[in-house]
């Protein structure tokens, strides 16, 4: 091995050893509904997250493919961005991007490195106070912001965990509040309707913030307008403060018009599918406008051109596999899989679609099947490695229930699912993963290995 390839290969070992550090301290899936010990960590650390502007993103679905469309539209007006999403598919540097591209695993490893003292002086306060050890997420949500200032960054896009009011990442105050569409998901958290849900959410609103909001069911935006009241915040709410107009098929994607606060725009190419991608365009585009002019400064053409251009968005309604086409999707909520099965009628024409579902404790699987059900002809229930994912029989128990025993099977092997599905598929059928974010991760590890991935 090469000097150059030994570096690589020990950089990328102590990148996974922070990886394996963060989960050291719990999963994500169990927050630790507070912002004081995150507040305290940044706080140690010189408070990284006021040494950039930042726009902030929550909402139910939609939030990661609109934070991305968000960060590669600042990024083509020359601005250096920082990018937090949340989870990872593949490997943990998906998650804190720099201008564009994940961060390097030295830049990753020594960043850990140069924060881990003072993580640990907030766990031995914590424990003091007969508190839990700071968790993954807030550790983590440190860690990006060390990062994007050590970078440094001028902006960085940020995609709360979960909720937002007492989401680790809302110990910086945003400049731009984004909210994609909210529905019911993370009930055990964040309540248990719609309106509970959207005021947790609405904690990301700070003082004179500008709010851009995708359409919201009437509760939820009773909740946003009252948390920008309280903040002396101006709302801006598609349909009202912009819109999209049109939306039109093209190859490899769709044109888009959008009436803009500050302008119109026309045949935007939009390299994504489905037509709740082109709403996430127009609310990132309202967001953009809002963040570089106050609303008034219409966005230059070539500029939104190249932005979109650049856009990707891995494991919502990917495309990694052809001859047969093989699409992943991380559809793991009612609402998602709803957009989802809109996306799959408008924007292709395949003979049958064999979905490969796997789903974690906690959701809503029965909605998600009967969201599919109708666009779906044969399921094949599997499981991811995730120690929350729903058993295969269990599943396979609800799925039947919805589509009928001839239309299921039970493979509890996703390796082997995917193989099976793909041998038995037609030159113009699709196989379509999704359910959960683990599967579709490991969905495109193993088309990876078996060299079949595009």
């Amino acid at each position: 091995m090469s000097g150059p390839d030994r570096q690589a290969a020990a950089d990328r070992a102590a990148a996974d050893a922070v990886h394996a550090a963060l989960i050291s301290r719990g999963s994500e899936a169990s927050p630790q509904p507070r912002l004081e010990a995150t507040r305290r960590a940044v706080e140690l650390l010189g408070d990284p997250q006021r040494s950039f502007a930042i726009v902030h993103i929550t909402g139910t679905n939609g939030k990661t493919s609109t934070a991305r469309m968000i960060e590669s539209l600042l990024r083509a007006y020359g601005l250096r961005t920082g990018l937090l999403t949340s989870p990872h598919l593949l490997r943990l540097n998906e998650r804190i991007v720099i201008d564009g591209e994940p961060i390097a695993d030295r830049a990753l490893a020594d960043n850990w490195d140069d924060i881990s003292p003072y993580l640990v002086m907030v766990d031995a306060e914590l424990a003091a106070n007969g508190e839990p050890a700071l968790s993954n997420f807030e550790a983590l949500t440190a860690l990006a912001y060390a990062s994007f200032a050590d970078a440094p960054v001028d902006v960085a896009v940020i995609e709360v965990g979960m909720g937002g009011e007492w989401d680790s990442t809302n110990v910086a105050d945003g400049d731009v509040a984004v909210f994609t569409p909210i529905a019911l998901d993370h009930t055990r958290f964040l309540g248990d309707t719609v309106a509970e849900i959207a005021r947790t959410k609405a904690g990301i609103v700070k003082p004179a913030a500008t709010v851009v909001t995708a359409v919201q069911d009437a509760t939820a935006m009773i909740e946003l307008m009252n948390a920008a009241a309280h903040n002396e915040s101006e709302v801006v709410a598609e349909e009202v403060g912009f819109a999209l107009t049109d939306a039109r098929l093209a190859v490899g994607g769709q044109l888009i018009d959008v009436r803009g606060r500050a302008g119109e725009y026309r045949d935007i190419f939009v390299p994504l599918f489905g037509e709740h991608q082109a709403h996430n365009a127009a609310v990132a585009i309202a967001a953009v406008e809002s963040f570089l002019g106050d609303g008034t400064q219409r966005l230059a053409d070539d500029v939104l051109a190249e932005g979109f251009a650049t856009v990707t968005s891995p494991g919502r309604l990917q495309l990694i596999g052809i001859e047969p086409s093989v699409l992943v999707d991380a559809a793991h909520n009612p609402h998602g899989a709803e957009a989802l099965g809109r996306a799959l009628m408008q924007s292709f024409a395949f003979d049958s679609i064999t979905a490969i579902v796997g789903v974690l404790a906690d959701k809503d699987d029965r909605g998600i099947i009967e969201a599919l059900d109708p666009i779906v002809d044969r399921f094949i229930v599997t499981r991811s490695d995730s120690p929350r994912a729903v058993d295969t029989d269990e599943l396979a128990e609800t799925v039947t229930a919805v589509a009928g025993p001839d239309r299921v099977r039970i493979e509890p092997d996703l390796a082997v699912a995917l193989a099976e599905a793909r041998d038995e598929a037609g030159p113009n059928d699709a196989i379509l993963v999704t359910g959960s974010i683990t599967l579709v991760g490991q969905a495109m590890l193993i088309a990876r290995e078996q060299n079949w991935m595009l």
